[in-house]
């Protein structure tokens, strides 16, 4: 009796290890979605967003706003898990000393990501939102010059 009840507990804890590691990193692979080439155009510019896997916990991005052949705005993202907490990580051209702002995910459903960082001033929220397979809505929102500002941005794929 006392062989079976130990080999029971062995074999609760191996599969109770074995679900965790595995679960470790479901939520970047739930962000799937926004792999590949997002584009906005409008006449205040392009906006595009291209998005690549590095490997199973890191999503990186190029994000440029170009009016006629200016480079208005200029970010590199990094999406990675740690651990349980997946972070979305802005390096923005001319701003911060050039350092990445951190965001956590607060939220998540099958097709939405929302980000959040309450101690930074523009964003303190970024919202990804899948449409479906070639439409995304990206929206941002926090303080701005001293008034509560919201953007959004449709975007189609291309790639």
């Amino acid at each position: 009796m006392f062989q079976k009840t130990t080999l029971l507990l062995l074999l609760l804890v191996l599969i109770s290890c074995k679900n965790s590691g595995s679960n470790e990193k479901d939520k970047i692979k739930e962000a799937r979605w926004i792999l590949g080439v997002w584009e906005s155009k409008s006449a205040d510019g392009n906006l595009s967003e291209t998005w690549k896997k590095v490997n199973d916990s890191t999503f990186q991005a190029q994000s440029y706003f170009i009016k006629e052949k200016d480079t208005l705005h200029f970010e590199s993202i990094t999406l990675q898990q740690n651990g349980e907490v997946l972070s979305y990580n802005a390096t923005v051209k001319g701003q911060n000393s050039d350092k990445p702002v951190s965001f956590k995910l607060t939220n998540s459903t099958e097709k939405q990501l929302i980000f959040e960082n309450p101690k930074h001033d523009y964003p303190k929220k970024i919202i990804y939102t899948q449409i479906n397979d070639d439409h995304l809505v990206a929206e941002i929102s926090g303080t701005l010059e001293g008034k509560a500002t919201s953007e959004k941005f449709a975007m189609n794929k291309t790639k």
